[in-house]
């Protein structure tokens, strides 16, 4: 609630909670463009209510979203406190796609396959503030190929949620399959030299918000 705001009154206030708890599990198990009329008829409460509370689909994700993307700082939290800097980095990325693989709206909202307003994609930055720290402790550490770089993990994150997208009706758990795949080709004593450069944050940037099909 806006600060300065008038309290709702106490039905306008549980339907709002409702509409909120309900939001989260519409957009979980069928992602961002989840009808709102779903969301709403699940509720209990009429379509028009939802818009009274949310007139947009962005509004209600700006709500919802920052809150599921949180989780995340507990996720760096733990890959920083192991004492092996490979196992905290492997720890940071596994958690990271188990948290897309529980969400379908999560999953959709790190991949960026659905437009995302300034507030979520501030919650995405906070969310990803400790990859550098993370990287970079794998890299010192000897074990994460020296040529990774923090920009990287994003073209995996697209990777990797196409394949939890396509296969989490049928076979849920086969992107522990190809991530295990993913991080014996980052292992420095596997590596070799790659030609084409990493992004750079001007260029990640541009990718982020270049238009593009949305299912």
């Amino acid at each position: 609630m806006p600060t300065g705001s008038r309290p709702l009154r106490a039905d306008a206030a549980r339907n709002r909670d409702k509409l909120l708890a309900t939001a989260v599990r519409v957009f979980g198990e069928r992602g961002l463009e989840a009808p709102l009329e779903e969301i709403a008829r699940r509720a209990g409460v009429s379509i028009g209510t939802l818009y009274n509370h949310f007139p947009t689909r962005e509004a209600l994700l700006d709500v919802i979203l920052p809150q599921r993307i949180a989780a995340l700082d507990e996720v760096a939290a733990d890959a920083l406190a192991d004492p092996d800097p490979w196992n905290g980095f492997v720890c940071f990325v596994e958690g990271l796609f188990e948290l897309q693989a529980q969400d379908r709206g999560l999953n959709d909202a790190l991949a960026q396959r659905a437009p995302t307003s300034p507030e979520v994609e501030a919650a995405c930055h906070r969310g990803f503030q400790h990859v550098d720290r993370i990287v970079a402790r794998a890299k010192e550490g000897g074990a994460l190929r020296a040529d990774f770089d923090p920009t990287d993990l994003a073209t995996l994150i697209w990777a990797m949620s196409q394949v939890i997208r396509q296969s989490m009706d049928t076979a849920p758990d086969l992107w522990r399959r190809c991530l295990g795949f993913f991080l014996d080709g980052l292992r420095a004593d596997a590596a070799r030299p790659v030609a084409v450069p990493a992004l750079t944050p001007e260029q990640l940037t541009a990718v982020l918000r270049a238009p593009g099909p949305r299912p």
